[in-house]
């Protein structure tokens, strides 16, 4: 591994420290090095704090002069929450910037490479850019469809059911997949289930297994069908989508808790889930991780919502009950959602199947 790629690496892992509270800001990350010798490095940690660049420059102070600078997103050109780094770069005397990727925001977009160059610092671009967008992909996903990315989490038999013919669920994985579950919900913007799940399970939705920021919970409940008492909407930034012509007084009620109400049109109580993404994505939502049941995963599936699988399996048979995904029409085998960037991994006696959702006409 030259030196180049090591530093590059360094930065990709930095920036992961921003996971779950830099949203909808990019996850960056930054080293200044000379040769070998790393004299600064920093991350975004917070939105509305220094970008990743700045942190860098700071900690190398007067050495950043003739330095590499090593940054896994293209540097911003404009003055937001906080100054322009490309204005930081050029004054702190960096040699060079090697850049992993541009940054797919309008306000940037080649511009912050253009003003370095016009300073004199050469750019390169592309060191470790897979890399670098898979990291992103959330951020991407929002910046150029104006949507967020939806994960699709599944806990369910060997057989795909979620529940037992009784609707017991508790438990079908064990203790490592769920704090790998909440693990999760830490890194993203958002938790969403439908009513039904709340109907059944009463779930609160929120991080306890590890530590990390607290996702807003989601209920799309079209005929606000879920019990004002749920535990759900006790949860600060709790949201409920319904549609326009739900019982207002049960609004009225969820409103009175604190939850905030979005409405669609909707056909039979139901509200279409694309609209639902836009709405999130228009809120600052880059990430949403959507758990259930299978109605909601059908419908989102159904609308190419769904961008990435996360299913976590055990090693039970329950023959029958609650199936994971409901009807999603495939009349024939080409109809089919294929899934592609197959991964699998162990936690405890469960396995984490990991993929990317492939339609066969996605409107993107």
């Amino acid at each position: 591994m030259s030196v180049y790629q090591a530093h590059m690496r360094r930065a990709l892992r930095l920036a992961r420290k921003g996971l779950g509270r830099v949203s909808p800001n990019p996850l960056v990350g930054a080293v200044v090095a000379h040769g070998e010798s790393i004299v600064g490095e920093g991350a975004h940690l917070r939105v509305g704090e220094e970008h990743a660049e700045i942190h860098a420059l700071q900690a190398a102070g007067p050495a950043a002069r003739g330095a590499v600078l090593y940054v896994t997103l293209e540097p911003c050109c404009f003055e937001g929450r906080t100054p322009a780094c490309t204005l930081a770069v050029i004054e702190a005397g960096v040699a060079r910037v090697e850049c992993a990727m541009l940054d797919p925001d309008a306000r940037v977009s080649g511009r912050g490479v253009e003003q370095l160059q016009n300073a004199g610092i050469p750019v390169s671009v592309g060191l470790f850019q897979a890399e670098a967008e898979r990291q992103n992909a959330a951020y991407i996903k929002h910046r150029r469809h104006g949507r967020p990315l939806l994960t699709l989490k599944l806990a369910q038999s060997l057989d795909g059911c979620i529940a037992s013919r009784s609707g017991d669920s508790r438990w079908i994985t064990g203790k490592p997949a769920r704090r790998h579950v909440h693990r999760t919900r830490s890194q993203v913007d958002a938790v969403m289930v439908g009513a039904n799940t709340v109907i059944a399970d009463d779930p609160r939705l929120d991080v306890r297994h590890v530590r990390g920021p607290q996702p807003r919970p989601i209920v799309v409940d079209g005929r606000l069908r879920a019990p004002v008492e749920a535990r759900v909407f006790g949860q600060p930034g709790a949201i409920v989508v319904t549609t326009e012509d739900s019982d207002t007084e049960q609004q009225t009620r969820l409103a009175a808790r604190g939850v905030e109400i979005w409405t669609f049109a909707g056909i039979d109580g139901r509200v279409d889930m694309d609209t639902v993404m836009q709405r999130a994505a228009e809120a600052g939502m880059t990430s949403i991780l959507l758990e259930g049941g299978g109605t909601l995963a059908a419908a989102a599936l159904a609308a190419r919502a769904v961008d990435r699988l996360q299913v976590y399996i055990a090693p039970m048979l329950l023959g029958g009950g609650t199936r994971s995904i409901g009807d999603l029409g495939a009349a024939c085998i080409a109809d089919a959602v294929r899934l592609q960037d197959i991964a699998v991994r162990r936690l405890g006696a469960d396995r984490l199947f990991t993929a990317m959702v492939a339609y066969a006409c996605s409107r993107e």
